[in-house]
């Protein structure tokens, strides 16, 4: 069975947005010594990953995407692809990220998979 273990936020303050989670939920950041960036700030409940992603002015915070760790990343997209989504595993970046590996749902919200899951 997939399990949710990462959820994406984009937040136009993510300090703010850090801290209320972190005071709100007891949640703990998540070094991530991959990335070089500092695009994103990692948090934890200790199972599930939250990703505060910057936001954009314009727009409202939102969630951005979330990810699943599946068993069968080829398998998953497959069935992806079957389901009416995505029929194209689009591969990650290397720089810091979590998931291998990008499709989408129905309605184009995307969905990181990951073989490898999310550090907690």
């Amino acid at each position: 069975m997939a399990k949710i273990r990462h959820i994406a936020i984009h937040a136009n303050d993510q300090e703010a947005m850090k801290k209320f989670y972190i005071e709100t939920f007891d949640m703990h950041v998540v070094p991530n010594p991959r990335s070089e960036s500092g695009r994103a700030i990692y948090l934890s409940d200790g199972y599930i990953n939250l990703a505060i992603l910057p936001g954009s002015p314009n727009k409202r915070d939102a969630i951005g995407h979330f990810g699943f760790e599946v068993d069968d990343i080829e398998e998953t997209g497959k069935k992806a692809a079957a389901n009416g989504g995505s029929s194209k595993m689009a591969e990650r970046p290397r720089d810091g990220r979590f998931a291998e590996f990008r499709i989408a749902d129905t309605g184009g919200i995307g969905i990181d998979i990951s073989k490898n899951g999310w550090d907690v």
